[in-house]
């Protein structure tokens, strides 16, 4: 009997849990399929991100691809003109040294010259000392001989076309004429407009002045007749004769200023 009551039980129990059971696992496949269902989203969009991914990598190789090409045919290009421009500096290098080479012949064969030259110039410089003895030998005469022509130049023509004595061109140059005892000298000054000035046995008188061309005229009074010397100039002689045995004057004026005329009158020495 009792064991018919435990058996009742049981079965009552089994019966009250068998709903509970059902329902747990009736929870249990829905949240599997829900697990499931979530599952499969992140597998798509796991999939997706990885055909996205896969896209890019690919695109990325492409670009990758189509640099390195670039790279290449610009590192051809530039082997091909590095190639050529070392070409060229090889080349113009070549050049210069072959200029060089002939520009070092030249100067070796400039030098051979300058020195053979300086050899000619120094035997040259010894005949030439040799001379040089001789040469100052001749100076003295050579001077005494410039001093004869000095004094063969210091003679001109004078007015009256007879060739004169030396001129005296100032003051020092008259006064060593004076010593030399040939003949009288007699210095005057004389201005335009004054009365005449007596010197020795003539008189003389200034007309006219020209000191920019350098002439002037004279008034010449000798042996009672008047002599006008027109025009003349500065260093030329002016002559006239005068005196009981006519001998030849000369008038020689040396400075011509303005208004005024200095100068000498040379006179034979008894007259």
């Amino acid at each position: 009997m009792d064991d018919q009551i435990s058996h009742t039980e049981g079965q009552r129990s089994y019966a009250a849990l068998l709903p509970v059971a059902v329902a747990l696992s009736i929870l249990l496949a829905i949240g599997a399929l829900i697990w499931a269902f979530m599952l499969q989203n992140r597998l798509q969009k796991t999939e997706e991100k990885l055909a996205m991914t896969d896209e890019r990598a690919s695109t990325l190789q492409q670009r990758i691809y189509a640099s390195d090409a670039r790279s290449r045919a610009a590192s051809e290009t530039f082997a091909q003109r590095l190639g050529t421009t070392q070409a060229q500096l090889d080349a113009k290098a070549a050049a210069i040294m072959k200029q060089q080479n002939v520009d070092n012949a030249r100067r070796e064969e400039a030098e051979a010259k300058l020195n053979e030259n300086v050899s000619a110039v120094k035997t040259d410089l010894g005949s030439t000392k040799t001379d040089l003895g001789t040469t100052k030998t001749d100076v003295a005469a050579t001077k005494a001989d410039l001093a004869d022509t000095k004094s063969q130049l210091q003679r001109t023509m004078g007015d009256a076309g007879v060739m004169s004595g030396l001129i005296a061109k100032n003051h020092d140059e008259l006064e060593e004429l004076k010593h030399k005892g040939d003949r009288t000298y007699y210095e005057f000054t004389l201005q335009k407009g004054a009365q005449p000035t007596l010197l020795s046995s003539v008189k003389l008188q200034l007309k006219k002045v020209d000191q920019k061309k350098g002439k002037f005229t004279l008034n010449v009074s000798s042996d009672d007749r008047n002599i006008e010397k027109k025009d003349k100039t500065v260093y030329e002689p002016v002559q006239f004769y005068s005196g009981k045995n006519p001998a030849l004057f000369e008038i020689v004026v040396n400075n011509v200023a303005k208004n005024q005329v200095t100068g000498y009158l040379s006179v034979p020495k008894g007259q």
